[in-house]
């Protein structure tokens, strides 16, 4: 990894492999009647690998990693399209991330194959004073971190509602097809630091800081470290380029993710 990556990053941008969030993007694009124009710099000119300016391009930072877990996003109609999306960090870290776009009369027929894998065992992700029936919210998995590893075991695959929280509530209401699944529901001390969007409650997380929890409680402490720390790096990128001052290429939050991608 390079320690002032800016040319380098904006060659990576066109080499970088798809995945699902930029597919859903793309899919979402043709589907537009007209362009989708985001607030940002001269032209709205970004880059099309980590939808950052290109002097402040993060492609050659991306930092996958190989998870136990799994993450399944369903993303309100123009969430792919939002360069303040943070499903797009999770697909860029989490290997095994799907994404589906969510519509309240119709089901992908790739997210019904996904949730009758028999490898996976899907848990919605979401608060559990939303859930109305006897036993199905939970706090911790169904098998212990250590089983979860385990050869046969069926591993923890995360659905996250990717939208504004309006939004996640009505696709939590209408999406019956999600109904047999148990509710995960979090409870973290630490307080959002995402600082993107505004919520009017701090314990209200971003998606990839959800993400990042449920990957630490299914024993990918590698990957959930990697994605708050990738994280932090967006959110300093996007906001050194929307008051038009360098990033800091050498801050301790890089600094840290390059640490993380070195051989264990």
């Amino acid at each position: 990894m390079s320690s002032h990556p800016s040319s380098p990053a904006a060659s990576a941008a066109g080499t970088l492999a798809p995945h699902a969030v930029s597919r859903l993007r793309a899919e979402r694009l043709q589907r537009s009647t007209r362009p989708f124009l985001a607030r940002g710099g001269p032209k709205g000119e970004r880059c099309e690998g980590c939808r950052l300016r290109p002097s402040h391009c993060l492609c050659a930072l991306r930092p996958t990693q190989a998870t136990t877990a799994g993450i399944c996003l369903l993303m309100h109609d123009i969430e792919a399209l939002k360069p303040s999306n943070t499903g797009w960090l999770i697909a860029d870290v989490v290997a095994e991330t799907y994404a589906f776009a969510w519509t309240r009369t119709a089901v992908d027929a790739g997210l019904e194959t996904l949730l009758a894998d028999p490898q996976w065992q899907p848990y919605v992700v979401f608060p559990q004073e939303f859930v109305r029936e006897p036993g199905r919210a939970v706090q911790q998995l169904a098998q212990p971190q250590a089983q979860v590893q385990a050869v046969g075991a069926r591993r923890p695959l995360f659905i996250l509602l990717d939208a504004t929280w309006p939004e996640a509530r009505k696709m939590f209401r209408k999406s019956p097809y999600l109904d047999r699944f148990p509710v995960l529901s979090l409870h973290p001390e630490q307080l959002s630091r995402y600082q993107l969007r505004r919520s009017k409650r701090d314990d209200h997380f971003c998606t990839a800081e959800v993400a990042a929890l449920c990957l630490d409680l299914a024993g990918d402490l590698r990957a959930a470290q990697t994605l708050e720390t990738y994280l932090d790096i967006y959110t300093h990128h996007y906001l050194q380029a929307k008051h038009q001052l360098p990033p800091d290429w050498s801050s301790a939050a890089h600094q840290q993710l390059q640490s993380l991608q070195k051989p264990v």
